[in-house]
């Protein structure tokens, strides 16, 4: 049993933020046992660890991001989103046949998610087998709660990086049966998104769901082109995520839907549906000008939604910038189209930690039988005014940066990077 003295923020639900100051938490064998703002009877003989004021939260989930586009990250930002792709990322991405390469990158990426306090995230890797095997051991290694897709694509994409549709699979069903048992990096379906699959190939995906019982990620919507086009792409698709149900791909969880920024009706009601996941990556959406996800208006009608910071779309390792930006993008939002509310910042906070960490157990709240996958934040008190716990989350979420962590647990344990 440990005792950690501090102020002690987390989520109960997506409106209520529980904060303690000065509080204290009992951990035991790495899990919560409780939180208190007077410590009980009990446990006054044991020790105390004591982080003054610090502040002590949750540690992040990040619901989308592509580890092989870690090296190009904070480069590019000029580009709209299909220069983006073409001039840059396809190309970077077809690197990764190179294994050694890989590992570099790979490495220090984990390395790099752990140092911004995410402990549990859903990666894209690339199409490459070995590459992505080394990925989902750099996670497993570190004991990181993860998805990890091999991407596949069999249409409209550079010939340096598409696959044949049989190759696809094949490599895709040896991936699954190579990590169906890993303890903490598990195999997700990844499909980059409808115009670069056949509908063959995503038939045949929803067939290896079935028979591993295992999820999918992809991109949604994710820009007017994009929507579009997969009505183009699939004859008598009526919208996106209908491409997905016909294919079978809705059937097992999590069903991961990044962007999700121009759904129909029809999106939201099968997204809803199959109680999937609609990612906002504010940062990478307003770099490469794709749009603004409607985050009030789906909260309102209670989708589940989660943050990401879609490296390197996004410029910034750390979802605590990603919980500031989807807040000052829900503003704008409702200046220019006012049937989408502005949420706060506590809901976002949700949104970056127990609300997605329910897909990787009980993580994300310091409630009772929670793991303890914890961040210490320092040096964001002010010497002439107190201000409270909430307060303190959210301007480590605007102004803070990795400096401010501390210390970083993971399961109870202290974990380095």
């Amino acid at each position: 049993m440990k005792i950690y003295r501090g102020n002690i923020v987390y989520s109960l639900s997506i409106k209520e933020l529980v904060e303690l100051s000065r509080g204290y938490i009992a951990v035991n064998d790495g899990k919560v046992v409780g939180t208190y703002q007077n410590l009980p009877e009990e446990y006054k003989d044991l020790e105390i660890i004591d982080y003054g004021e610090c502040l002590i939260i949750p540690s992040f989930t990040d619901l989308h991001v592509h580890a092989p586009q870690y090296p190009n990250r904070g480069i590019a930002m000029d580009l709209l989103l299909s220069d983006w792709l073409n001039e840059y990322t396809f190309k970077l991405e077809a690197k990764y046949k190179d294994q050694e390469f890989a590992r570099k990158v790979y490495a220090a990426f984990v390395d790099d998610l752990i140092k911004h306090g995410t402990m549990h995230a859903s990666i894209f890797a690339t199409i490459h087998n070995e590459a992505t095997d080394i990925l989902v051991d750099c996670l497993e290694e570190k004991g990181i709660p993860s998805f990890v897709g091999k991407v596949n694509m069999d249409k409209d994409s550079p010939s340096f990086l598409v696959e044949t549709t049989e190759e696809s699979l094949k490599d895709t069903e040896r991936f699954l049966k190579k990590h169906q048992g890993n303890k903490y990096a598990k195999p997700i379906l990844t499909p980059r998104f409808a115009p670069t699959c056949s509908f063959e190939l995503l038939k045949k995906l929803g067939e290896l769901a079935d028979k591993y019982d295992v999820g999918t990620q992809t991109h949604i919507v994710e820009s007017l082109w994009e929507k579009e086009e997969a009505k183009k792409c699939f004859e008598g698709c009526r919208c996106d995520m209908q491409i997905y149900k016909d294919a079978g791909l809705l059937k097992h969880k999590p069903f991961i839907a990044a962007h999700f920024i121009y759904p129909s009706e029809e999106d939201i009601a099968l997204l809803k549906e199959c109680d999937g996941y609609a990612v906002t990556c504010p940062d990478a959406t307003t770099n490469v000008i794709a749009g603004i996800m409607q985050t009030g208006k789906l909260m309102d009608l209670g989708m589940n939604l989660a943050i990401g910071s879609d490296i390197s779309a996004g410029s910034y390792m750390g979802i605590y910038r990603q919980v500031a930006s989807a807040v000052r993008l829900s503003k704008i939002k409702n200046l220019y189209e006012n049937d989408n509310r502005v949420i706060t910042a506590k809901e976002a906070f949700y949104v970056a930690t127990k609300g997605p960490g329910s897909l990787f157990g009980k993580v994300g709240s310091f409630e009772e039988g929670y793991d303890f996958d914890a961040l210490i934040i320092d040096g964001l008190q002010d010497d002439f005014r107190n201000i409270s716990p909430a307060e303190l989350m959210e301007r480590f979420c605007y102004s803070g940066d990795v400096s401010n962590i501390k210390k970083r647990f993971l399961r109870g344990k202290e974990i380095g990077c």
